[in-house]
């Protein structure tokens, strides 16, 4: 199921009008606001424009001699703190309610990464990354740009509609923002810190938004796709990801006590390196020059495996290189430090299998 978000075919000048009661609210708000200050503006240049042309020089008029008027400045004084309570009601009553994160059916936690975003619901035990999944050749121009250029995903976030879902905002490195205009949400994702938001979305599709905080070198390529389902449809989805979630952990058992073979792991590795590495060290391996180290014979991956596996699994702090421990199975750490090793013509003859990046998790 693909729609376009309710105010797509809405003015892109005017504030969105979005999918649910808080974003309602607000376009409301905003109208209203709006038009008062039509009218402010209204009034305020008519008597200029009246002034300017019916009392100008040339029509003989005269300046008015008088010093101070208590009637005016009573005025001016009481027009102005009556037209701020009327707008400071409404706003303030909106406000109220869109923090109000209570008695919510589900909590989401939302946790910014460069570049991708980390959901977890709580109590559920279902936790995924998701990443920009436009292709490279859209990007570098070589194929032709499609309609939500920038704003797909790999995995989306599920949320099911009628019901309300709490957000909780945080981020791993820097200031990140989760914004997504049709529900009237956009909160700040800042390290060491949570911030809450929620929803509750009333017709079911596809939203799509982005990171609206300057976050670093990608920040251009880190959106964010909600797909709202009726709830039958978001039960049934979650018992899926708990089927899932048990067979992985099954097929990580398998894959314990067996041994990938070299080519499998290049092959998985390549994958894994082009969707997850390659945009900072370079497809190619370079990296870039002053920003981000290559790793064509660089001192990690000629050096130790085991020192290897320790900053892939754990990051490096002071740096851009994050922890892949929770992003990657086992199979795709084992693959992608094997690639490493041996691509670019390196040929070390190194093999990772997923056993020894978990004894490696396991301080073995």
């Amino acid at each position: 199921m693909q729609v376009l978000p309710a105010a797509a075919s809405e003015s892109s000048i005017n504030l969105r009008k979005g999918v649910t009661d808080i974003s309602h609210q607000v376009y409301d708000l905003h109208m209203t606001i709006f038009y008062i200050c039509v009218v402010i503006a209204l009034l305020v240049f008519g008597v200029m424009l009246y002034a300017m042309v019916f009392h100008r020089k040339s029509r003989g008029a005269k300046p008015a001699n008088f010093h101070e008027s208590i009637k005016v400045e009573i005025a001016w004084t009481i027009v102005p703190f009556l037209i701020l309570i009327a707008m400071a009601v409404p706003a303030t009553s909106t406000l109220i309610d869109m923090e109000d994160a209570s008695q919510a059916d589900l909590t989401i936690r939302v946790t910014g990464s460069q570049w991708k975003w980390h959901y977890q619901y709580h109590g559920h035990g279902i936790e995924f990354y998701s990443l920009l999944d436009t292709p490279m050749e859209q990007i570098q121009n070589k194929w032709i740009k499609g309609d939500d250029y920038l704003l797909e995903v790999d995995k989306p976030l599920i949320i099911p509609t009628e019901r309300k879902v709490r957000f909780l905002m945080t981020s791993d490195d820097v200031i990140h923002s989760w914004w997504v205009p049709d529900f009237a949400v956009k909160k700040d994702a800042n390290p060491g810190f949570i911030n809450e938001a929620w929803t509750r979305v009333n017709e079911a599709g596809i939203y799509r938004g982005q990171c609206a905080e300057l976050c670093g070198k990608d920040h251009g390529f880190m959106p964010i796709v909600v797909k709202a389902v009726p709830p039958a449809e978001f039960d049934s989805w979650m018992l899926q990801q708990k089927e899932f979630i048990r067979q992985a952990k099954a097929e990580e058992q398998r894959l314990l006590a067996m041994s990938m073979s070299f080519d499998e792991l290049m092959a998985e590795g390549e994958k894994v390196y082009g969707a997850y590495c390659a945009a900072c060290h370079q497809p190619n391996g370079a990296g870039l020059p002053g920003v981000f180290p290559g790793l064509i014979n660089s001192v990690v991956t000629r050096g130790p495996v085991a020192d290897h596996i320790e900053i892939v699994l754990n990051g490096k702090n002071g740096t851009a290189m994050q922890a892949f421990a929770k992003q990657l199975t086992l199979k795709q750490l084992a693959a992608v430090i094997t690639y490493e090793r041996n691509a670019w013509g390196m040929n070390s003859g190194d093999i990772v299998q997923p056993k020894d990046v978990h004894l490696h998790k396991q301080g073995q």
